[in-house]
């Protein structure tokens, strides 16, 4: 039985590492008339999350009309098909395009710290193209860490992580990210660490909740525990679009005395910055996901 498990695994990758592969390796243009084919399909047909994505919009924004709503809602599905695209053409892009399209715009404040001899957290939300980050290690003097959630499909995790690697980046699988922070700590190694904090936890793992464009939800206080155990620099960085397939990342420093804070207060500046981060480009935001599912079960403490 296990044997036929990774035998239908291998099957899967044989048949879609090749369509990958190829599509990869189409030009941009190519790929974003095949994006605007896709969001015809995905918006006006299929119909894909369109409620979920108008529900989080409408608890976000309750003062735009319906219009305006719908307005940006079209925009959403159009970017997030076009980041479907961008996140294969990761697969084969080169240092020289990746440079071309996501360009940082003040690395000398993550390098001013790498200078020092500082450890940095480098924290941020799920907005525009965050899976063009693997190209930081090409703009930053300083080893970069990012954290990945490992695949079931062996095949597939390991041409995933090997494409996520390719500029320099060193993977954590998520479980391990900790104990890799701890051991580099202990040996006096140096690094920036990526760590996406956006995501919604679960309930009776929430130490803290807060407002998130005006609504309690459960908030991940990782980076912040993280950040006092180890004295990280807290720094928010946050992509940009500037147009079609092009990005401008800017750093935004949080605080570079994180023991200095009350519990809490690091996570609420991160919270605050990336609010009015999203309120910029609000269509660049992951609104497919339900931000706001536990909005029902906020515990007396925090009402």
């Amino acid at each position: 039985m296990q044997h036929q498990k990774y035998y239908m695994k291998f099957i899967i990758f044989a048949i879609a590492y090749p369509f990958i592969w190829v599509l990869s390796r189409l030009p941009m243009r190519v790929l974003y008339i095949k994006s605007d084919f896709l969001y015809i399909l995905m918006y006006y047909i299929i119909g894909y999350r369109k409620k979920v994505v108008l529900d989080n919009l409408k608890l976000s924004f309750p003062e735009k009309s319906d219009e305006e709503l719908k307005k940006i809602s079209k925009k959403f599905f159009k970017h997030f098909i076009d980041l479907i695209m961008e996140s294969v053409k990761a697969f084969s892009i080169s240092e020289k395009q990746i440079l071309k399209r996501y360009k940082y715009k003040n690395p000398e404040l993550v390098d001013k710290y790498a200078k020092q001899g500082r450890n940095i957290a480098l924290v941020g939300a799920h907005q525009a193209n965050w899976e063009w980050s693997i190209s930081m290690p090409l703009a930053l003097n300083i080893d970069v860490y990012g954290a990945y959630t490992k695949l079931n499909n062996k095949y597939f995790e390991k041409w995933v992580r090997e494409s996520r690697e390719k500029f320099g980046i060193k993977g954590y699988k998520t479980s391990d990210t900790v104990r890799g922070m701890q051991k580099n700590f202990s040996d006096k190694k140096q690094g920036a660490y990526i760590l996406l904090s956006d995501q919604s936890p679960q309930p009776h793992k929430t130490y803290y909740w807060r407002e998130f464009f005006g609504i309690k939800v459960p908030i991940h206080t990782g980076a912040e525990m993280l950040s006092k155990r180890f004295d990280y620099v807290v720094i928010n960085y946050v992509a940009k679009k500037v147009k079609r397939g092009y990005y401008e990342v800017e750093f935004q420093l949080i605080t570079d005395t994180p023991k200095d804070f009350e519990d809490y207060q690091i996570t609420d500046k991160y919270t605050e910055l990336t609010e009015e981060n999203v309120k910029q480009q609000p269509e660049l935001y992951l609104w497919s996901h339900r931000r706001f599912k536990h909005r029902d079960k906020v515990p007396k403490e925090f009402l």
